[in-house]
């Protein structure tokens, strides 16, 4: 059997990536009654990402209106540098679990849900529209010292790079920071490594 990092036959189709209004029926779990923004708001992003058996794979984010511009940017850059993501899909698929979609190693942008933090309850960006996170497993969220997911603990060492994670410079990082969105691993007393924000929270 050949390797994939050695196939030299595998066909990169171009970047392409097109949003589309999503419809309440389509958010499912994701969404609920009483959330900050509603099917109107929000577009259906589908896209080209590199997976990591280094070949070309479709994905859909569900994103802000407003983000649309900034999502498509830096998932282009992305593809163009080949940086793995593990899966993409909508989080409806996970029934609107938070856990369920990381555990899957699932990158995902929308999901109405409150933001898991220290202090008074508010809204996760993730409930605008406005956050992606991206490979969970790969790059965890450490949180008065427990990894989420699970999964993610034998990561939870940032000196030994592995593919999929998102470390200080990375193209990740980098692609981004290009478009004004800031990254949660820069957090120091609970570095979120797999999430970015067009709002910094």
């Amino acid at each position: 059997m050949s390797n994939p990092r050695a196939d030299n036959t595998v066909r990169w189709p171009p970047y392409t990536a097109r949003a589309h209004h999503v419809t309440r029926h389509e958010l499912g779990k994701s969404w609920h009654p009483g959330c900050p923004v509603g099917a109107a708001g929000l577009r259906a992003v589908t896209l080209r990402y590199a997976g990591f058996d280094h070949r070309p794979h479709r994905g859909t984010l569900i994103v802000a209106t407003g983000a649309v511009a900034d999502i498509e940017h830096a998932m282009h850059t992305l593809y163009h540098r080949r940086f793995p993501i593990r899966r993409m899909h909508p989080i409806a698929r996970y029934g609107g679990s938070d856990n369920r979609s990381m555990r899957h190693d699932n990158t995902s942008a929308f999901n109405c849900r409150y933001a898991v933090a220290n202090g008074p309850k508010q809204w996760s960006a993730h409930a605008y529209g406005d956050a992606i996170d991206i490979d969970p497993v790969e790059n965890p969220y450490v949180l008065n010292g427990k990894v989420r997911p699970a999964r993610g603990k034998r990561y939870a060492d940032r000196s030994r790079h592995r593919p999929g994670m998102i470390t200080p410079g990375s193209v990740a990082v980098r692609a981004f920071a290009a478009v004004g969105w800031p990254w949660g691993g820069r957090w120091r007393s609970s570095p979120d490594w797999q999430h970015f924000s067009a709002t910094g929270g």
